[in-house]
């Protein structure tokens, strides 16, 4: 049996105390593809619900392609934090790092016939759902060749073929819209669920409890995730929220308190909560995490917080560093490896922002597109595209 020690100093922030590797209760395996089973590194806390097991069953190849992927998603992110900074990627851009366990445990325990819908963080979701690097930042730039033809920028990720359904700008907007989905999914019946994702900011709003209501009443298939970073647009969560247990707020709904930057902890209470809406209607599930960044590009996150704060929980409960010692620890990969890893992401993410420059800017007759239902609305015609024509219902 092995066992790595959680080392927490009581002068620590509370953001800092859910830390620590997780443990692995059996090593007895034989290839890549032999189940491991792990331990979370704190338990589950469940409202009006008995929380899951804290054992999660994994491969050492599952342990591999977190690490690969998180660490893909953060180097995006500081990539796309210099291309902001270089005036490439305008408007604004709010950069997930930090947040990535939650992406990458949540794909871990569905399909991508279940939805996902999320706010204005969306560039790792993205990534997760299968969506292509190139993609990414050529949206970001707004080029013809990104997920939204380079006409939504970075709030307006989308990627319909993998069930995700946006990006969106407005907060807390999504939810109702989630809701939505959900409700046509229990109409056709095809067991699949809905990932409605918001933060500790958006929390307060009213729709998200309308929306919640009608849900519980319907007995919808959603997950309310709250990803609860601590700090809404230069807020901390104590300074805007009387009640900040997020997961008690559906009060007749079920919820579920999760590491959030524990990735494998995120996969058992995604499957957890998939499995129960099913049968029962809504769950909220909250994902203790945190943002590196601040709120967005213009942020610059220490003014209401300190620096200490932010290295600390690098230092201790950074997602990718969690995978990274697992790997190490049970010899499923050596040191040198992991860093040739780093270095092919960092190559990958450089190599798709050259082919994201490369590509067009959208035609201006693209404003005019997908504003209507096909075949109404005003379509731009002519040799140089500038004689407009409205059909309207």
């Amino acid at each position: 049996m092995f066992l790595i020690k959680q080392i927490a100093s009581s002068s620590r922030s509370s953001l800092l105390k859910p830390l620590a590797t997780s443990n692995l209760l059996r090593r007895s395996f034989s290839s890549e593809s032999e189940t491991l089973s792990i331990e979370t590194s704190i338990p589950f806390i469940g409202h009006r619900i008995d929380p899951p097991s804290r054992t999660v069953e994994t491969t050492p190849n599952e342990l591999m392609d977190f690490f690969k992927t998180m660490v893909l998603m953060r180097r995006m992110e500081i990539a796309a934090d210099s291309l902001y900074k270089a005036k490439l990627i305008r408007g604004f851009c709010h950069l997930y790092d930090g947040q990535e366990a939650v992406a990458i445990g949540m794909e871990a325990a569905i399909t991508k016939k279940d939805a996902i819908i999320t706010a204005y963080r969306d560039h790792c979701i993205f990534l997760g759902r299968g969506g292509t690097l190139v993609q990414a930042f050529a949206e970001l730039m707004g080029r013809k060749d990104g997920c939204s033809k380079g006409k939504g920028g970075s709030m307006h990720f989308y990627k319909k073929d993998s069930g995700f359904f946006g990006g969106h700008g407005i907060v807390g907007a999504q939810v109702p819209l989630g809701c939505g989905i959900a409700f046509s999914q229990k109409y056709s019946k095809d067991g699949c669920v809905t990932f409605t994702m918001y933060g500790d900011g958006a929390a307060n709003q009213g729709q998200l409890f309308e929306a919640l209501n009608m849900s519980a009443l319907l007995d919808l298939p959603v997950i309310l995730v709250c990803e609860n970073n601590h700090y809404g647009m230069g807020t901390a969560e104590w300074r805007a929220a009387k009640s900040p247990a997020y997961y008690k707020r559906g009060d007749y709904v079920p919820g579920l308190k999760v590491d959030g930057m524990d990735a494998l902890a995120v996969k058992q209470a995604c499957k957890f909560a998939k499995e129960y809406v099913l049968k029962n209607g809504p769950i909220i599930l909250e994902m203790d995490t945190y943002r590196y960044h601040g709120h967005s590009m213009s942020d610059p996150g220490s003014t209401y917080r300190t620096r200490d704060e932010i290295s600390g929980v690098r230092q201790e409960r950074d997602p990718i560093e969690r995978i990274r010692k697992l790997l190490l620890a049970h010899e499923l990969s050596t040191e040198k490896d992991l860093k040739d890893i780093e270095k092919s992401a960092r190559k990958e993410v450089d190599e798709a922002i050259a082919k994201a420059k490369e590509s067009p800017m959208p035609d201006p007759s693209e404003l005019f597109t997908n504003v209507y239902v096909k075949g109404y609305g005003v379509e731009s015609f002519g040799a140089d595209r500038k004689e407009l024509r409205a059909v309207l219902p």
